[in-house]
């Protein structure tokens, strides 16, 4: 049974950095791209970043460029978000996500709030 557990959101303030992490199992993992995905308020759910099995490639929507890095344990199947210079319009549940053919596996998120 695959089982992805995020942890490590709450609130912060503007500027302000979180580690968000996901912790996997029940599947290969080292063998899968990991997906950071977000849903804001009121907006429709982003992808915010993906690396590759390896870990050498990954991508970044173009409004956290910069200020977030995605990384990866393959001998802990975690995944990592590290967000920097946190700005209020990241706020959103994040959730961590990966695809297996037809089949989209997911989180049950973590809250993230940017606020003074």
């Amino acid at each position: 049974q695959v089982q992805l557990a995020e942890s490590g959101g709450g609130l912060v303030q503007p500027g302000g950095s979180l580690r968000l992490s996901c912790a996997t199992s029940g599947f290969s993992f080292s063998r899968y791209v990991m997906n950071w995905y977000r849903r804001a308020p009121g907006k429709e759910r982003e992808l915010v970043a993906s690396i590759t099995p390896s870990g050498l490639n990954t991508i970044f929507v173009d409004s956290v460029k910069g200020r977030f890095t995605i990384s990866r344990d393959n001998a802990k199947n975690t995944v990592y978000l590290q967000m920097n210079s946190l700005k209020p319009e990241d706020t959103a549940m994040y959730y961590c996500n990966t695809q297996s053919g037809p089949y989209n596996y997911w989180g049950q998120g973590t809250q993230v709030t940017v606020s003074s």
